[in-house]
């Protein structure tokens, strides 16, 4: 079973992705993720992707692809993936298709209200990656990680104007790759506003409704 997750920031795509993973077995595979261990990793390619992240600049979809189709080639994902911030253009979706096909594409929708408040407490570890939430997952020590001590941080790009603007690029920039899925039968729009621990199941359960009878790669 192989699917990916689509929307705007904060809609809470790693968050459905982990309980994907989850209730159907597969890998959870973070674009934003790899390309950080490249970096972490000192290779070539690592190197190459820092310089445009340094830069302020979008890594160019070649080295993406580069990086994400060498994971997707793992033995874990034979028998299916799902993909948390990938892909973000019509390019990267046309390059995904001929490689790796989809079998859905999840499109996670929400109002910019609910995305900024989602946004403006989650609280980082810098350190490690684990994310939390002020109001929904917060710490066990105010400011600290559970996980490895260290101070937490807050993204200059969570803040409301900025997500604002995101929320906004995001809906003019997305419609051709939701209609690159949505002709090929493959888009799933799931209202993602709600407690995803409530949401998530509901969610299973359409995905396995609409994959019944069709030739997925299954446990």
């Amino acid at each position: 079973m192989r699917l990916a997750l689509l929307g705007p920031p904060g809609v809470g795509k790693g968050t459905y992705a982990a309980m994907l993973s989850q209730a159907f077995g597969i890998p959870h595979v973070s674009s934003g993720d790899l390309l950080r261990r490249e970096v972490a990793s000192g290779t070539d390619l690592g190197r190459l992707v820092s310089k445009y992240m340094a830069q302020g600049e979008l890594v160019p979809d070649s080295l993406v692809n580069r990086v994400l189709f060498e994971r997707l080639s793992k033995p874990d994902c034979r028998r299916g993936f799902v993909l948390d911030g990938y892909p973000r253009t019509l390019s990267q979706a046309e390059a995904l298709e001929a490689t790796f096909p989809l079998d859905l594409a999840i499109l996670l929708t929400a109002p910019l209200e609910v995305v900024v408040e989602r946004l403006a407490g989650r609280l980082y570890c810098p350190a490690c990656g684990e994310v939390y939430h002020e109001k929904w997952r917060p710490p066990a020590r105010p400011g600290v990680c559970d996980k490895c001590g260290h101070a937490l941080i807050k993204r200059a790009d969570d803040a409301p104007e900025v997500v604002a603007r995101r929320y906004s690029e995001y809906l003019s920039s997305s419609k051709a790759l939701a209609e690159f899925y949505e002709r090929r039968g493959k888009l799933l729009a799931f209202d993602a506003s709600g407690d995803a621990r409530v949401l998530c199941p509901r969610l299973v359960e359409k995905i396995e409704e609409l994959l019944r009878g069709k030739e997925v790669v299954k446990l």
